[in-house]
């Protein structure tokens, strides 16, 4: 099996989330050829760096997310209200120890799978990084949408790692 360094991995969705994550209020996956624009985020403990962002409606964006901070965070494109349905799920993931502080623990996870079908996928809208990690979402925006990017990991979003997204047109 790959080292854990060899790649990132993506966050899951709550099931309250309404299925894979497509396309829904918050816009929908992009396609890579589709991009008019790459924005750079860095995660730091507790901040997101820049803390906001403009883009256009209907607009594919790529971001090439760094964790900088000292501890597992995530990116993550929703509605408060999404943010706050995903929350029990993150919390989940964290007590039964696949999100540890600082790393993401493969095995936890592999047991978790095993034993509530719950497992980490690939998520168009989502990537949960290591610290010194990098990786990439690829986003269509909605028109007329009230959406922010924000960590889920508990006790993050409460603590201000939000950021918000104005759509212009």
């Amino acid at each position: 099996s790959l080292p854990l360094s060899a790649f990132s991995i993506p966050a899951f969705a709550a099931g309250e989330h309404g299925g894979d994550q497509g396309a829904g209020p918050h816009g929908a996956p992009g396609n890579l050829g589709e991009v008019s624009r790459t924005i750079k985020i860095i995660m730091h403990d507790n901040y997101y760096e820049p803390a906001s962002i403009e883009v256009e409606e209907g607009q594919t964006v790529r971001f090439e997310v760094t964790n900088a901070g000292e501890f597992v965070h995530e990116f993550n494109i929703a509605t408060a209200e999404m943010h706050k349905a995903h929350a029990p799920e993150m919390m989940m993931m964290m007590e039964h120890g696949v999100i540890e502080a600082d790393r993401i623990n493969l095995e936890a996870a592999k047991q978790m799978q095993a034993t509530m079908g719950h497992c980490m996928h690939e998520e168009g809208n989502s990537v949960l990084l290591e610290p010194g990690k990098t990786g990439e979402v690829i986003w269509k925006f909605p028109e007329h949408a009230a959406i922010e990017f924000a960590c889920n990991v508990p006790g993050h979003y409460d603590s201000g790692m939000v950021g918000k997204i104005k759509l212009s047109h």
